[in-house]
């Protein structure tokens, strides 16, 4: 198998070109100017980072000319009609990280340069994930007409809130989700907040790495792209593991890019293989994706997910949990106006310890963190910051 670090750390041998090496490739990540910019014949962007040191992902013209042949070529009559319905319901708003040469901003501002026409028929709006919460809401109200936002489901969650208080005013159709896991509890608070949802939340499942990894089908399941793509899901010893069973982490193969071809990577993701065949009638096999190793909580001997963490109070617009230590966290708040700060963190402190204590951990130190949550390069939101360990593969 291939890892990120041993890759990044041969990247001049790694590239099937020499045109490109990394020091050059660093040097254009560098100017936010030249974000969606090619050098010579090739894209350039870099990962977000979540589980160390981001990667440097060279795209070839062919490979890009692929993922938008592969995208078109798996839609279902069931997508077209959504699109076209979509398009002349109002506009399409991307809200992601805009501080750095990521997929989600780069590549549309890719598009906007070689093919001004299909960008335009894109009709995208981007908005900054990072900026304050009430700066977004006003921002997206301005826009008024908004009938399809792509973003983060930690963001989805934070529209939910504010549509929910009344202060967001708009009535999306449809919502696509990525980047992050999107849990079953917070596709139903999305839905219940927006009503106007008549085509849901998409959710399907890529990097940048494979920006055609998988697609979603008219049966919402997630498709992995087989006739370009294998994907491995392992176990810890990276042996394969029955459809039906979680992996602890997934290989990826990907041949298409011939710039920079990726043989069994391992990603880090842990997914499920779905047993019974899709009633869409697609050959490839469908998968469930639960999360990233790099977001579980290690305490000792035991792990547990980001998910079984409440970190919701009426008084704090965002909230965040990070691990300082092996049995040391401290927690980070972003209070509503005219919040009082100390009953806030004493019972989300209370919420946090009762998850350890119903894990056997009683010996686990929570504190109150000065700092305010903060996001990753590309945007997200991470509401559980694990301690980072040096020698994640990913």
């Amino acid at each position: 198998m291939t890892r990120k670090p041993e890759l990044m750390a041969e990247f001049d041998d790694w590239l099937t070109i020499r045109s490109l090496p990394l020091d050059k490739a660093r040097e254009h990540l560098r100017d936010l100017g030249k974000v969606g910019v090619p050098i010579d014949d090739v894209a350039v962007f870099q990962t977000s980072g979540t589980s160390g040191e981001p990667a440097v992902i060279v795209l070839s013209e062919s490979f890009v000319e692929y993922a938008f042949g592969i995208m078109l070529a798996r839609f279902e009559r069931y997508h077209r009609k959504l699109v076209r319905d979509v398009r002349k319901i109002g506009d399409r708003v991307t809200i992601t990280g805009g501080n750095g040469h990521f997929a989600g901003n780069g590549f549309n501002k890719l598009v906007q340069r070689l093919n001004p026409k299909l960008a335009k028929g894109f009709g995208v709006t981007f908005v900054e994930a990072e900026q304050p919460i009430d700066q977004l809401v006003d921002r997206l109200n301005a826009i008024g007409n908004v009938a399809w936002i792509v973003t983060y489901p930690s963001v989805l969650a934070i529209l939910a809130r504010e549509k929910q208080a009344g202060r967001l005013r708009i009535d999306p159709v449809l919502f696509t989700s990525g980047g992050e896991t999107l849990t079953d509890d917070l596709r139903e608070m999305v839905r219940g907040a927006f009503p106007s949802l008549k085509y849901g939340i998409a959710d399907p499942y890529g990097c940048t790495e494979c920006l055609a990894l998988s697609f979603e089908c008219s049966h919402g399941r997630k498709h992995v792209n087989e006739d370009w793509v294998i994907l491995e899901a392992v176990d810890e010893a990276m042996q394969p593991v029955p459809d039906g069973t979680l992996s602890t982490t997934v290989l990826l193969t990907v041949l298409a890019n011939e710039v920079q071809p990726f043989i069994r990577y391992d990603l880090g993701d842990c997914v499920r293989f779905d047993e019974a065949p899709c009633g869409c009638g697609s050959p490839f096999r469908s998968i469930q994706v639960e999360g990233r190793q790099a977001t579980l909580v290690r305490v000792g001997e035991v792990t547990l997910s980001p998910l079984v963490f409440d970190l919701e109070h009426d008084q704090a617009q965002r909230i965040q949990l990070v691990q300082t230590g092996e049995r040391d966290f401290e927690l980070r708040i972003q209070l509503a106006e005219g919040a009082a700060e100390g009953p806030v963190f004493q019972e989300v402190i209370a919420s946090v310890k009762r998850v350890f204590r119903d894990n056997g951990l009683d010996d686990v130190s929570v504190g109150t963190g000065e700092a305010l949550p903060e996001f990753t390069a590309s945007g997200k939101f991470h509401e559980v910051l694990p301690l980072r360990n040096t020698g994640s593969p990913t």
